[in-house]
């Protein structure tokens, strides 16, 4: 009988679901934001969007703008390796 494997939650999922709830969050590069103000526009994206919405609206606005979406990407990285 075959059993079913609950994929287990790396430490690479955690860190992309954070960049992709940043990503999608209203933070902006201008309001240059404390660890504070990071974490909780993560919360907010991901109460708002859930994990797999904030991948979706990171997915729309690379395909929609993706010289911009890789810009907004390379700032969420440094962000979020600061906080």
């Amino acid at each position: 009988m075959p059993t079913t494997v609950q994929p287990s939650m790396t430490r690479l999922n955690v860190n992309e679901a954070w960049y992709e709830a940043l990503f999608a969050s209203e933070l902006q590069p201008s309001e240059a934001p404390t660890t504070e103000v990071v974490v909780h526009a993560i919360s907010c994206a991901l109460r708002r969007f859930g994990v797999r919405g904030c991948a979706e609206q990171m997915a729309q606005e690379f395909g929609d703008h993706p010289d911009a979406a890789a810009n907004r990407m390379r700032w969420v990285r440094q962000l979020a390796h600061a906080a």
